[in-house]
This record gives structure tokens, sequence and C-alpha cells, in this order.
């Protein structure tokens, strides 16, 4: 990714209570095979609507001007007799370590020692179209202007809300595995540097891709509840140019899913079906199929964003509607943290044979450039200043000739691990092996290509004695570090090699350590937690301004319409409706919505669709110097009952004299679709 996110003797309390329970439940449900207790999930995370920086391209201009998709986090919880497993995947860019950090307190203060790091496996989705600024480390800050604690609160608590309604739900169920193969959703944008890879590894990708589609089905007492699907693509169909914040085709797939399972709306906080798209190895995995921004299999990027979506919804049904495989067997999990920076990698593990050393964190010149393939990255022209690096002291930090040799053939550009006061980006990571019966999950904290992933998952495998199908490799994991490339990768400096922080050994010394977390896996031995990561709260800034005040137009008040429906619509029509309205910022309604389409149903108006629906957007512009425009749009869809609907929008705004955020609402005239 480019440079571009109560009370602890109560939640003791609950530990026993909900272990005593387990106990019963699991002997009750050992007769179909798994012995599990299962549980699913699902809260909002969207951050602010407006003026926050997205997450993702490295574009200090894409800041956020409304909501297409909001994004989600969804959680399974899984539980036997005496272990659990927390797995949950958030529609983010992602999931960095200041969250893993501020999850794991939350959870702390809320279940005592019942979920900790050890069994909760945090991970992102990969949107690029989702709010930043919820990293604690500058890289990942810098084109959000620091740090935003409005977007870090709002993700904290959505994962933890999803987390708390899985655990909630929990009752004996069982676990499926399906698989299918999907080809077109993915292009292999690092081609040159795949090409370098020998040819046993490049002949398990004949296609250059990665086409594994992996689902775990879940079910209690007979009635499926869930589905978590792996598949190996980028978050990017959506284009630098977007402003709507989107969960991009990972989040359509989910939204197809789910409403297409149980017309799920979810402003009330309760979820039927919850359908999760995770991401694997997809480092070099691009879903713009003609390997240009916003282009494949159309040149419109929302229709894109819907066909690859809909392409991996119907390969994860083929997958959950064939899973015959119980999963069976005990729940397991390690983990430690490494500092990546300074891994003595043994010789076995490296290319030529021969012991090597990682380095201190560095991006290369080519990185500066951007993915050509998903969208080009913009370095700050001359003359104009970014003020959080003004604070952090400039980027001019000079380059000590060993480093430059530690990550040769690389050029550095920017030595993110040398950088003052703190590094750029975290060098000490969590690694995470977690076991579900007869699979298992490698999480780490980074993008691998899938050449490197599949050079991870052989690793683990054989030390495990497992399949190498029974190991998938889960990226985006509990922190975030950029890239991992192979050796030979690397060695071609695309923007993935130029990405790959901890030099040209980073993939063997990823190989190294996970082997020794699944050799203690395999013989049931402890392993040391490893160095504790920075904690940086206190000590991080925002140069974003916030919402001083809200006035309306001239001569009108908040919620009034400024631009009204017509009167009638036929199926296929777009509906649109501006009103007066207050800045996003002082109420982003997590949770909640901006906008309702409501259909009159005996006399009673009733939501229809809302701002987490495909065929709505909510846009916001700013109109002078404090007042705003919100304009709602609909696009009928063609299966939309005739009769008679009108849109409604909520809204807040802040009174510059006394800093009070009021709620208001506006209405649109009733029109009819016919």
């Amino acid at each position: 990714m480019p440079v571009s996110r109560r009370n602890v003797l109560a939640g003791a309390a609950v530990a026993p209570l909900a272990l005593s329970a387990l106990g019963a439940a699991g002997s009750a449900s050992a007769a179909d095979g798994s012995g599990y207790l299962v549980g699913c999930g699902i809260a909002d995370v969207t951050g602010p609507a407006a003026e926050n920086g997205m997450m993702g391209y490295s574009m200090p201009q894409q800041q956020t001007a409304g909501i297409h998709l909001r994004t989600r986090a969804r959680a399974f919880v899984i539980a036997d007799p005496s272990t659990r497993i927390a797995f949950v995947t958030v529609e983010l860019g992602a999931l960095f370590q200041s969250v893993h950090q501020g999850v794991m307190r939350a959870l702390a203060a809320k279940y005592g020692d019942l979920y900790t790091e050890r069994n909760v496996l945090l991970n992102a989705t990969h949107t690029h179209s989702a709010c930043g600024g919820d990293s604690h480390y500058a890289a990942y800050d810098l084109s959000i202007l620091g740090f935003q604690q409005q977007v870090y609160d709002g993700v904290v608590d959505g994962i933890v809300a999803a987390i708390s309604q899985a655990h909630e739900r929990l009752a004996p169920g069982t676990i499926h595995i399906g698989r299918a193969e999907l080809t077109d959703a993915s292009a292999n944008r690092s081609r040159t540097a795949f090409e370098r890879n020998p040819q046993p590894d490049k002949d398990h990708f004949p296609l250059s891709i990665d086409p594994a589609v992996t689902v775990l089905r879940f079910s209690q007492g007979g009635t499926d509840v869930g589905a978590i699907t792996w598949f190996a693509t980028h978050g990017t169909s959506m284009t630098n140019g977007n402003k709507l914040i989107s969960s991009d085709n990972k989040g359509y797939a989910a939204y197809t899913w789910e409403h297409d399972h149980a017309g799920v709306r979810y402003l009330d906080g309760q979820a039927g079906f919850v359908a999760c798209f995770a991401q694997t190895n997809s480092g070099d995995m691009s879903p713009n199929l003609d390997l240009k921004p916003g282009t494949g299999p159309t040149n419109d990027e929302v229709e894109n964003t819907r066909i690859i979506g809909e392409r991996q919804f119907r390969a994860a049904k083929t997958a959950f509607d064939g899973a015959a495989e119980t999963v069976r067997g005990p729940l397991d999990h390690r983990l430690c943290y490494v500092d990546m920076s300074t891994v003595d990698v043994a010789a076995k593990y490296t290319p030529d044979g021969k012991p090597h050393r990682t380095a201190t964190a560095a991006i290369g010149v080519s990185m500066l450039a951007g993915s050509t393939e998903d969208g080009p990255g913009l370095p700050l022209p001359e003359g104009v200043r970014n003020p959080f690096i003004d604070w952090l002291g400039g980027i001019d930090a000079p380059i000590p000739a060993a480093l430059a040799d530690a990550q040769a053939p690389k050029a550095v550009a920017v030595p993110f691990g040398a950088m003052k006061p703190y590094p750029w980006a975290p060098e000490v990571l969590p690694l995470q092996i977690v076991r579900i019966g007869q699979f298992h999950l490698v999480a780490g904290p980074a993008e691998y290509t899938i050449v490197a992933g599949l050079r991870i998952r052989r690793t683990v495998a054989a030390e495990l004695g497992v399949p190498l199908e029974n190991v998938l490799m889960q990226g985006y994991s509990n922190a975030y570090s950029q890239y991992v490339t192979t050796p030979e990768e690397y060695d071609s400096q695309q923007y993935e090699g130029a990405s790959t922080l901890f030099g040209r050994y980073t993939l063997p010394a990823y190989q190294q350590e996970f082997a020794k977390l699944a050799a203690a896996m395999r013989t049931g031995a402890a392993v040391p937690h490893g160095p504790v990561p920075r904690d940086l709260r206190g000590k991080l800034v925002t140069f974003q301004p916030g919402v001083v005040f809200d006035s309306p137009q001239l001569l009108k008040s908040f919620g009034d319409v400024l631009t009204d429906a017509k009167s009638t619509y036929r199926r296929g029509e777009r509906v649109t409706v501006a009103f007066s309205t207050g800045h996003p910022k002082n109420n982003p309604r997590r949770g909640g919505t901006f906008l309702e389409v409501q259909r009159l149903v005996d006399g009673k108006w009733s939501r229809y669709a809302d701002d987490g629906d495909w065929a709505t957007r909510y846009q916001w512009a700013r109109d002078g110097i404090s007042a705003s425009i919100a304009t709602v749009s609909w696009q009928v869809p063609p299966d939309t009952p005739i009769g008679k609907y009108r849109i409604v929008h909520f809204g807040d705004w802040k009174n510059g004299w006394n800093g009070r955020i009021t709620a208001f609402s506006g209405t649109s005239r009733a029109f009819v679709v016919s």
C-alpha cells in the first residue's frame, strides 16, 4: 500500500460464566462432530463523511465528501470447551497496530482475559475508499494531515461492538469448508517481478494470479448464520478520484450476499446472515483487469466495483453451497512479536543458502510513483508544504551508507525506520497462527504477493505436517507494514519491492519466524511474547481542521429542501434531492444513517433504503464559509415495488456560540415510482 488507519472486575466476572456455559453447550453439540459454539456479529465503522483524508492512495486531495457504502466490521467467534478464537474483518485500508492495541484494551476492560491478542485476529479488506488517520505512525497519516481521533474511536468501538455481538450470539454450531476458483476478478499488476521467481513457484500459478476461493460456512442448529470468504484481489476498483466512502468490491460482495440472504438492515444493530470477504496474499493482485485505474471489465469504476464484487459473491456462494468438509478438531493459537528490522535469517530460508539479516525500514524511489495499475501516488509538488511533515522535522533525513547497502538493490527514498523522534512505520510486529480444526490461518501484518504467500504457506504446512490447502495466508492482520515480496521480486524493485520495508530478506525472515510458531503449535509449546510494541498515545497531532460552526443558506433553515424530487419516477431513473445541512463531522452517525428512502405502506412511512445501500448516494459539499449542501440520490432499482416514496435526510449542526450540536431532519415531497 502506498504511503499515501466497564469495568475490569465486571469483565473478569464474565469469563468464568462464559466458560461454564461453553462446557455444557459444547457437550451438547459434540454429536455433530465439531463440538463448537459459533457466533457472528456486524457493526458500523464508518468515519467522518466529509473533509477526512482517505487511506490508500496517498492523495492529500482525496478527502471524503459523502457515502456510497458504509464500512463495517464483521466478527466470528468460535469456541470449544477449552479455547476460543475471534476473527474480525474490517472494511478499512489497513488494520493498524494502534487499532489493534485499542481493541485489546477495550476487550480486556469488558471481558477480562477471555479475548486477548493471542486469540483475536483482526484484519482489513484493504478498501482504498475508507477514512484514514487511525494509525499512530506518520507514514500512514501524512496524506491525512495527522491522526484523526474521531476515525480511530469509530473503528475501535465498531470492532469491539462486532465481537461483542458475536460473543452474545454464541450457540452450538457447525463449520464446513468449501472451495472454488475465480479467474476473472484479479490480474497480476507486477508481472515483471513475478516472472523472476523460480519455475516451480510460477507453475503453482499458471495464470499468474491466485484463483483460490476458500469459504468457511457457519451454521447454528441447521440454519446458516454466516460465512468467511478468502480471495486475493485489491480493494482498488474505486479510483483515487473517488471521494465517497466505499467498501469497494469486497464490500459489494458482502452487501449482496447479506441482502440476498435475508434483506438485512443494520440500523437496529441486529444482523441476520453475516457475509465476510477477507483478503489473503493480494499484494500483486489487482481488480483492474485492464491494468489501468478504473478499467476492466468496463471503463466505469462504480460498475467495475459491482462486477468484481458480484463475481466474488458468486464464487463464494458456489464454494458455500458445495461445502461438504466438516471442520473438526481443536482450536489453537500462537502469537509473538518480532522486531522485523533485526532478524538474523538462517541459511535454510534464503535463496543463496547463506545467512542474512533484515534491515532498518526504508522505502524505495519507485514506491513514490504508486502502483500505476491501481492508482498512481502523488508526492507533494514543489512549493507545497505538509504541516505534519514539518512538525516531524522534515523528510530529508540522511541515508546512512550501511542502510543503503543493507537495502540494496533498493534505491532508498525515505528511511522510515531511522526517522525522528519515532520511526514512521512500526518495526515490532505481531505474527500469529490460528487453528480452527484442520484449517490454519497464518496472520501477517503486511501485503504479501502471491508467491510470498505461497512460500510462507509451504513453510508452515511442512512444519505442521498438514496439506497446503489447509493453510491460508491472512494478510493485513493486526498491524500494517506495507509489502512483502520474494527476494527475486525484490530485485526488480517494482512498486511492491520498493515498498518491502525491511530489505531483500524480509520474506525469508517471515518464513523463519512463522516456522517457529508452527513448531510450537505442533508440539504444544508456549512461545515467548517478544518485544513490546511502542504505544504512541499522547504523542500525536492533527492538522486537519475541525468544525467551527454551521449556518444554513440565506433565508433557509437546516433540513430545508433546496432541490426537490419530481412527482413521478420510473424504475431505473435517479431521484435527486438537495437539503440545507450541517457538517457530517458533527456526528458520523455510526450505526445510523444520513438518509432514508421511505415507502408508504398501510398509511405509514417505513424505511426502504438508507446510506448503506448500493442504490443510494449521500454527497456533501461546502457552500460558502459555513453552509453545507447534502445531496441525496437514489437510483430506483428495477425490482422496486410500485408505490409512493419520499427522501428523508438526517443531519446535525454546530452552534458557534456554545458548541452545542443539534440534530435535525428534512423531507422531500412524496413521489410515485411506477
